[in-house]
């Protein structure tokens, strides 16, 4: 895929993100974010990386990468069953366990899935975006000092 068919600051998303910075992190490259809030950031990063194209062009600048340093996900996968295998060796388990949870998220068999909610002022769920552990922290600051004022 031409980078042509991608607007410059999806292609400066898709440059960050395969150069291996986070989405959201990736986004605040590309775009102009001072104002907006971290779960914004998180939706709209989350959004343009679901675009096909964009997906695809990172997909296309991350394929040289990995070629240049050898790995294949059949070679990446051989070498976490090799670590596997010597750290149940040596009875390190949790090690073992460790690459052996890497193997399946690599071979795409192991996937987590995981379902965040926050409660709103009215008592009601809702559905909550993607955040770092410092953006939730925030955030449930933020929450306890509004609960407070209504106390």
């Amino acid at each position: 895929m031409k980078s042509s068919s991608l607007t410059s600051r999806q292609e400066a998303f898709a440059n960050a993100v395969a150069s291996g910075k986070s989405q959201a992190d990736a986004y605040r490259i590309a775009y102009s974010t001072e104002k907006s809030k971290p779960e914004t950031i998180h939706s709209k990063a989350s959004a343009l990386m679901a675009d096909g194209k964009v997906s695809a062009r990172v997909a296309e600048l991350r394929k040289p990468i990995a070629e240049k340093v050898g790995i294949t996900l059949e070679s990446h996968l051989q070498d976490l069953m090799r670590l596997r295998n010597m750290a149940a060796k040596e009875k390190q388990y949790s090690a073992a366990i460790a690459a052996e949870i890497a193997r399946g998220k690599a071979s795409g068999v192991h996937v987590e899935k995981t379902e965040q909610s926050i409660n709103s002022n009215q008592g009601v769920l809702v559905a909550a975006p993607v955040m770092s552990p410092e953006e939730w922290a925030v955030a449930a600051a933020k929450q306890q000092a509004e609960l407070q004022k209504g106390d």
